[in-house]
């Protein structure tokens, strides 16, 4: 049976990080790793209470999420973001259609942005066309990679944002993309604190100024990351 780690980049999610650990636990992980960025408050303290906390000595998910994989010892590299939820059947769905699917590169999950408003479903719909049209999923949809391929093309390329749409680009036609059935449930903290359309036209904006050839060090400054 394939192994899978999941790798939980953090920080300051005192109050978001134990629900993850669990939702991992509870789908079957087979490694739940914490990589911790610098936090100042609990965040630390409660991850290690129940499984393995590594620390990063350069915050930003993309630093972090490479530390996680250097000491992963599974086939497959899960990364989920700290406000992210897996089901319990995800990692069963997960192992399933990759044993399938030997040669498969990457893969993700469907949405559940956890707002029961009508626009949040239009917003998961439009996130899965994206991945069905452009093969691009983003960090809060469970992207995760064979993990020998994840070493062979270096892991996640050295900036500070957007390392998840880089990531996918550079796992273009390395194999099979594989969208799952099983929703991963996302907070909906930053809709909410920022405004739905608002937070929306700015994802748009920055990703089509990065497909323009804008660096992701100077774009990171529109996204600011107060989560």
């Amino acid at each position: 049976m394939l192994k899978v780690a999941v790798i939980i980049p953090a920080l300051n999610e005192e109050s978001q990080i134990r629900a993850a650990i669990d939702s991992a636990n509870a789908a079957g992980a087979d490694e739940v790793i914490v990589v911790d960025g610098g936090s100042s408050d609990r965040t630390v303290e409660l991850a290690s209470a129940t499984t393995t906390v590594i620390h990063c000595e350069r915050a930003g998910r993309a630093a972090q999420q490479n530390a996680g994989a250097v000491v992963a010892s599974s086939d497959v590299m899960l990364f989920l973001h700290a406000d992210c939820r897996l089901s319990s059947t995800s990692l069963s769905e997960l192992r399933e259609r990759c044993q399938l699917a030997s040669e498969f590169a990457a893969g993700c999950f469907r949405q559940r942005i956890d707002h029961p408003g009508v626009a949040y479903r239009i917003t998961e719909a439009g996130n899965l066309w994206r991945v069905r049209l452009l093969g691009w999923a983003y960090g809060d949809q469970g992207i995760f990679v064979r993990a020998d391929l994840f070493r062979e093309i270096g892991g996640f390329p050295d900036v500070t944002f957007l390392e998840d749409l880089l990531l996918m680009k550079a796992l273009k036609r390395r194999g099979p993309f594989l969208l799952l059935n099983n929703r991963i449930t996302v907070s909906a903290r930053r809709w909410r604190r920022r405004g739905l359309l608002r937070q929306t036209l700015r994802n748009w904006a920055i990703v089509m100024a990065a497909q323009l050839g804008a660096s992701p060090d100077w774009l990171v400054k529109f996204y600011p990351n107060d989560r």
